[in-house]
C-alpha cells in the first residue's frame, strides 16, 4: 500500500476521497469482519468531511457506541499523510491515553482490519517520568528508601555511566512502575520545580529520550491535553531559547473528551512561584565575579521574596475538601508583591550590563533571565483584581504560590484557533440540554461547526437509574448502607465515582473495617498506576474500582461493571478558580454550576453501557433530588431517552 490508503487521484478534491474511502469502511469492509453497520458513524463521517475540508473547528458531540473514535483516527491519518505532518490526538488524561494505544484498542484494530501500517507514538506529560534528580533525593531520604534503591538499579545501564557508543531509549515512564502508590510515584517524578535547563543529567533523561521519539512520528502523536497547552504556552519561550518546542509542527488537533479543554488550558497557563526555588537560582549569579550593585539587588530580592511569603501564609486560608489555600488580598501583600516586582526590574537592568561585561556564564544567565520573566508575569496580573486567579499550596519544602490568568479566551484564540487548521472537539457530552453554549464560552469560540447524534444503544432496556431515599438526608453512614446493598445485588461489579480524594480515602478506611463485603475485591484509585488499577479490576469480575478522575474515559465492556454508583452529584468544587467564575456570571448555579455537574455527570453514566449486551444499574446518591424540583428536572432531561429515575 502506498501513501493513502485509497487510489488517488489528483485530479478530485482529496477530502471527498478521504469521506468515499471511510464510507466503504464502514459499509463494506468493516461489516464483513464482524462489525455492526452504524448510522451515527457514518453520519459522523460525513460531518467531519467538512471541518477538514474547510479547515474549521468542529464540535462532534456523539454517544456511546457510535464508533466516533474510530472515525476521527481514519480523519486523522489520512489528513496527516496529505500533509505531511503529523496529526495530534490530545485526550483529557492518561487513562484516554490508554484506551487508544493498549493492544486490542482502537488504533490496533484500524491497523489489523484495514492492514494499515500507522506509525502513532505517545507524547506523554513530563509528570509521567520519573525525575533522576529526584530520585536520588527519595532514595537517600527517610521513606521507603528501599524501594526507591530498587528503582535506581533498575534504571538502564547508561543512566549510570558516561561511556560512549551505547544505544539510548526512553525509559522511566509512570506505566513501568505500577507498584508504586501515588504518593510514592510523586517523590520520584519530574515536577514543575525541576530546573531542567541546567540538570547534568538531561541527555540521558527519560523524559528527553521519549521526545526525540514522538517527534519522528509520521501520522499520529497521542499526548494529553494538558501537555498539548503546555506545548502551546512554552513554544515562543522554548524558540527563544534555542530549544525545540515540545510538540513538532503537525496539521490537526483533535481534544478527545474536548469539554474538558477548559481546566487544561488554565493549568498550563498557571504560574508557581516558591521562595526556595527563587533563592537557588538567584544565588547561582554570585558564583561568578559581579558588580557590587547586581549583589545587592540580588540579596534585596531574597530577603523582599522570603518577607512576601511570609505575608502570604498568614493571608492563607484552608479550603474545605481541597489542598488549596484560599488568599485573602490586602494592601499590605499587594504592596509587598509590588516591592518585589520593583526589585525584580533592578535586577533585570544590571544584568542587562553585566550580559555586556561577559562576566557571567551566558547558559545560566538565560536561565536566570527566564524565571525572572516568568515571576514579572504572574505579579503582572495582580495590577487589574479582575484578570487573575490565584491560591496557595503547603509542601514540605514551603509554600507555593499559584497564579492562572481568570480566562484562557485570548490565548486559546491566538494560539490554537487561529491556526487555520482542522480541530476536532469530540465527546458524549458536549452540549448541555441541547447547546453547545457553555463549553463554546468558555473557550472564546464564537464560530464553528456542530453536530449530535445520540447513543444507538436501547437504554430503556438496558439501563436502570435509581436514587435512594434517605431519612437522615443522605449522611455517610446512609451511603455506606446504600452502596453495600447494592454492591451485594450485583455481586461486585461496580465503579464508585466520588467527587473528592478524601470522602474516597474516608470510604477506604470504613469498608477496610466492614466484614459484609469481606467476599469483594476493592481497587482504589491512587494506590497503583492507574493503567494497572483499572486492568485488575476488569480481570477480576466480582471486584470493585473506587475512583474520583474516572468520570470520563474509563472503557470496560461486558458484565465486569455493572453498576455505577454516584456518591455524590458532581458539582464543581468551592475553590479559587470556580469560584472566580461564579463571580463573573450573572446566575452562578445555572450558568456554572448545573451545566458542570449534568457535562460530569452524563459522562460518569456513560461507564455503565459500552456494547449493545450490557446492562446494569445506575445509582445516584442524592437527597436532594427530593428537595429541589428544578434539580431533579434538570437531571431528567440529561437521562437517555425514556429512562426514567427511581427511588431505590
Amino acid at each position: 500500500m502506498g501513501r493513502y490508503p485509497f487510489a488517488y487521484d489528483h485530479a478530485q478534491p482529496f477530502m471527498q476521497q478521504v469521506s468515499d474511502w471511510i464510507a466503504d469502511i464502514f459499509y463494506d469492509i468493516l461489516p464483513e469482519a464482524g462489525f455492526e453497520v452504524r448510522d451515527e458513524q457514518i453520519y459522523m463521517a460525513f460531518q467531519l468531511e467538512r471541518a477538514y475540508a474547510e479547515k474549521q473547528t468542529i464540535f462532534a458531540e456523539a454517544g456511546v457506541g457510535t464508533g466516533k473514535t474510530l472515525v476521527y483516527l481514519l480523519y486523522a491519518i489520512c489528513y496527516s499523510r496529505f500533509m505531511n505532518k503529523p496529526a495530534i490526538i490530545a485526550c483529557a488524561d492518561e487513562s484516554l491515553i490508554e484506551q487508544l494505544v493498549k493492544p486490542g484498542g482502537d488504533i490496533d484494530k484500524i491497523a489489523r482490519h484495514l492492514n494499515l501500517q500507522i506509525d502513532a507514538r505517545l507524547a506523554k506529560s513530563p509528570d509521567q517520568y520519573a525525575c533522576l534528580v529526584k530520585l536520588d533525593e527519595a532514595r537517600f531520604g527517610h521513606e521507603d528508601t528501599g524501594l526507591y534503591r530498587e528503582v535506581y538499579e533498575s534504571l538502564p545501564d547508561f543512566v549510570h555511566t558516561r561511556e560512549a557508543l551505547q544505544t539510548f531509549y526512553a525509559y522511566g515512564d509512570r506505566k513501568n512502575y505500577p507498584h508504586l502508590n501515588d504518593e510514592q510515584w510523586n517523590r520520584m517524578n519530574w515536577d514543575v520545580f525541576q530546573d531542567c535547563f541546567v540538570c547534568d543529567r538531561r541527555h540521558r533523561c527519560g523524559q528527553t529520550l521519549s521526545r526525540e521519539s514522538y517527534r519522528k512520528s509520521t501520522d499520529l502523536i497521542i499526548c494529553s491535553h494538558d501537555f498539548y497547552m503546555e506545548h502551546v504556552w512554552t513554544y515562543d519561550g522554548r524558540k527563544r531559547e534555542g530549544q525545540l518546542p515540545l510538540l513538532p509542527d503537525h496539521c490537526t488537533v483533535v481534544f478527545d473528551e474536548g469539554h474538558l479543554m477548559e481546566s487544561a488550558a488554565q493549568k498550563a497557563l498557571t504560574y508557581k512561584l516558591k521562595h526556595m526555588v527563587f533563592e537557588e537560582l538567584v544565588i547561582r549569579l554570585l558564583k561568578g565575579e559581579v558588580r557590587e550593585t547586581l549583589a545587592v539587588c540580588i540579596d534585596r530580592a531574597i530577603e523582599q521574596s522570603e518577607r512576601m511569603f511570609e505575608v502570604l501564609e498568614r493571608s492563607c486560608r484552608p479550603i474545605a475538601g481541597s489542598d488549596r489555600k484560599q488568599i485573602v488580598m490586602s494592601d499590605l501583600l499587594k504592596r509587598e508583591i509590588h516591592t518585589l516586582c520593583d526589585i525584580l526590574s533592578e535586577i533585570e537592568e544590571e544584568l542587562v550590563f553585566e550580559g555586556e561585561m561577559f562576566t557571567l556564564n551566558d547558559y545560566q544567565l538565560k536561565i536566570v533571565e527566564e524565571h525572572l520573566e516568568m515571576m514579572q508575569k504572574a505579579f503582572a496580573l495582580f495590577r487589574n483584581e479582575d484578570s487573575f486567579i490565584c491560591w496557595a499550596t503547603e509542601s514540605i519544602t514551603g509554600l507555593t504560590l499559584v497564579v492562572m490568568p481568570r480566562t484562557v479566551k485570548e490565548v486559546l484564540k491566538e494560539y490554537v484557533f487561529s491556526t487555520k487548521m482542522p480541530i476536532v472537539f469530540s465527546s458524549a457530552t458536549l452540549s448541555v440540554e441541547g447547546k453547545f453554549d457553555y463549553v463554546a464560552n468558555s473557550l472564546g469560540l464564537e464560530k464553528y461547526l456542530s453536530f449530535s447524534v445520540d447513543s444507538p444503544y436501547d437504554y430503556v432496556q438496558r439501563m436502570e437509574v435509581v436514587a435512594p431515599r434517605f431519612s437522615e438526608g443522605g449522611t455517610f453512614q446512609e451511603k455506606m448502607t446504600s452502596a453495600i446493598d447494592l454492591l451485594h445485588r450485583t455481586q461486585g461489579r461496580a465503579l464508585i465515582l466520588f467527587p473528592t480524594h478524601q470522602e474516597l480515602q474516608r470510604f477506604k478506611v470504613e469498608m477496610s473495617s466492614r466484614s459484609d463485603c469481606k467476599d469483594l475485591t476493592f481497587f482504589y484509585e491512587g494506590d497503583q498506576e492507574i493503567s494497572h488499577v483499572i486492568a485488575s479490576f476488569q480481570e477480576d469480575e466480582h471486584s470493585v474500582l473506587a475512583a474520583v478522575s474516572l468520570w470520563e474515559g474509563l472503557d470496560i465492556p461486558g458484565p465486569s461493571l455493572s453498576n455505577v454508583i454516584v456518591w455524590a452529584l458532581p458539582f464543581p468544587p468551592q475553590d479559587p478558580v470556580f469560584n472566580a467564575k461564579r463571580e463573573a456570571a450573572a446566575s452562578p448555579y445555572e450558568e456554572v454550576d448545573i451545566p458542570y455537574m449534568l457535562l460530569r455527570l452524563r459522562q460518569g453514566m456513560g461507564r455503565l453501557i459500552r456494547t449493545r449486551e450490557d446492562s446494569g444499574i445506575i445509582a445516584i446518591f442524592s437527597e436532594e433530588l427530593y428537595t429541589n424540583t428544578s434539580l431533579r428536572e434538570h437531571i431528567e432531561r440529561v437521562l437517555p431517552a425514556g429512562v426514567v429515575m427511581k427511588p431505590e
